[in-house]
């Protein structure tokens, strides 16, 4: 009996996360995902998370991202909700900030 129920309940898993992955295609293609967007200062960057189909589970994912950029040293961070259709989901104004200014180049000869 046990065997039943549990076939049971990973058939409705199964189906639960079919549909929310339908209804995601849906609300990417229409414009209604929510992504987090993140913009640090240094590095000059923009990072886009997502697609959700829920603002709250935006926002429940938003302090990991956060995490994850401090720890590798970013500064100055905004976090913006909402709406949007990344074309690229890492955009980056200044690469060389990116890198250890005290490190310079070596040019061979």
């Amino acid at each position: 009996m046990k065997a039943i129920v549990l076939n049971s309940y990973l058939a409705l898993e199964l189906v639960y996360l079919t549909m929310k992955e339908i209804l995601l295609s849906i609300s990417l293609a229409l414009g209604l995902a929510y992504w987090v967007k993140i913009d640090t200062e240094r590095p000059c960057c923009t990072y886009y998370f997502g697609p959700f189909l829920k603002i709250k589970e935006a926002e429940a994912a938003t302090n990991g991202y956060i995490e994850d950029l401090k720890e590798e040293g970013a500064l100055g961070i905004t976090v913006t909700i909402d709406h949007f259709k990344p074309q690229e989901l890492t955009i980056c104004d200044d690469l060389i900030e990116m890198f250890d200014p005290k490190v310079l180049p070596i040019f061979g000869s």
